[in-house]
């Protein structure tokens, strides 16, 4: 019965701990979360629960699409659309790594993460604004020619012109944290932007190359077109606006610590899902829609010569009593032959078959001409004896 009060006590006390400890750990979050990672769960600053889900969502749309294309590859057999999925998965690709980038600026920043910020946000967008300036390339070539580059072409440009990034992002690396020995963390907004200069000269080229798009012959490559120049624009929009907020409005609203994360993950989820539903989503679906079987004839065309149905046409336009009167004479011809006879060599004179005077006979062909049916004298024969 002693033992009550000391379990009571112990209870009370694990209970008084945990309280006190709660006090100080963020609504929301756990007990042994790092405060690095407040911002994922901490229910007082809502904008960082509300960019994971968002992020999370694309994370998974993303990822469904590269699936989809995995499975249906086999069952792709137009080298039109077969060609770019080297580069489609690309661009499938960079559009995860900018989901997954927006967490880097949802938790809190140290060397590392600052570091993975400054390489990784120009060459991800970098990689995206080239697969688009490549994918602007192709619907060119088929709009005007009706063919596609090759896969490999395409993808090698995506390539190589997002390693021009990967070279600007790793000397201002290497400029500003090995050989100034700064920390990766102590940059200025506008060093930020100036890395992005490269990015901003892809996006702005590839808005221009695409608007030719729209000029050629082969009409259904041009929904295609539409969809990337939607996609340009809203990129285009959402780069203005995070560049503004993040150089000068945080500033001036004297919020430029607390809002420049905010404005930075903000800006990766929207261009994020803009490339998923106005580009990645059409294109996939384009891919994996079946053609229209090539050797059937399209009649409501009127742009493409009428074939010929039968290589009997232009007989078969031909009056049916202009061919009974021909088959007719000839019967008779053939008949006054065989009464008269005719020599052959040395066998003397052949005997003639009886002719057929007075007696209407129809050969194959006027049956056939006929429908089908015996056809009756015409009515220009009269009876006439050859002897």
């Amino acid at each position: 019965m002693k033992t009550y009060p000391v379990i009571g006590f112990f209870v009370l006390f694990v209970v008084s701990y945990g309280s006190s400890e709660n006090s100080s750990t963020p609504r929301g979050c756990g007990l042994d979360l790092l405060p690095q990672y407040v911002y994922l769960c901490d229910l007082d600053a809502i904008w960082g629960i509300v960019v994971e889900a968002v992020a999370g969502a694309g994370v998974l749309t993303t990822l469904l699409l590269m699936l989809i294309l995995l499975v249906r590859l086999p069952f792709i057999k137009e080298k039109e659309k077969k060609s770019p999925l080297g580069m489609h998965f690309l661009f499938l690709f960079g559009t995860l790594g900018l989901f997954g980038l927006t967490f880097a600026f949802i938790i809190q920043e140290d060397e590392m993460v600052c570091s993975t910020r400054r390489f990784l946000w120009g060459v991800i967008f970098a990689l995206c604004f080239s697969c688009l300036l490549a994918q602007a390339w192709r619907l060119r070539r088929l709009v005007r020619h009706g063919k596609s580059p090759s896969g490999w072409h395409l993808a090698g440009v995506a390539i190589c012109l997002m390693l021009v990034q990967v070279i600007i992002a790793t000397e201002w690396l290497i400029l500003t944290v090995v050989r100034d020995n700064k920390m990766a963390c102590s940059y200025e907004p506008m060093d930020f932007a100036m890395a992005l200069i490269y990015v901003m000269f892809l996006m702005v080229f590839t808005m221009g190359f695409s608007l030719f798009t729209l000029c050629g012959k082969f009409k259904k490559w041009k929904k295609n077109g539409v969809c990337l120049i939607i996609t340009l624009f809203f990129s285009i929009l959402i780069w203005v606006a995070w560049m503004t907020m993040y150089l000068f409005g945080n500033a001036e609203l004297k919020r430029r610590d607390k809002w420049s994360d905010p404005t930075l993950a903000i800006a990766l989820v929207s261009s994020g899902w803009v490339f998923v539903i106005f580009h990645a989503i059409p294109e996939v679906h384009c891919t994996i829609l079946p053609s229209q079987q090539e050797n059937t004839p399209n009649y409501f065309d009127t742009s493409q010569p009428r074939m010929r149905e039968t290589a009997f046409e232009e007989d078969i336009q031909l009056p049916r009593s202009y061919m009974e009167n021909k088959a007719f004479s000839m019967d008779e011809h053939n008949a006054a032959l065989r009464t008269a006879g005719f020599r052959n060599g040395s066998l003397g004179s052949r005997p003639s078959a009886p002719f057929r005077s007075n007696v209407y006979q129809p050969t194959e062909m006027a049956v056939v001409l006929n429908g089908g049916t015996i056809p009756t004298a015409p009515p220009s024969y009269t009876g006439r004896h050859l002897w």
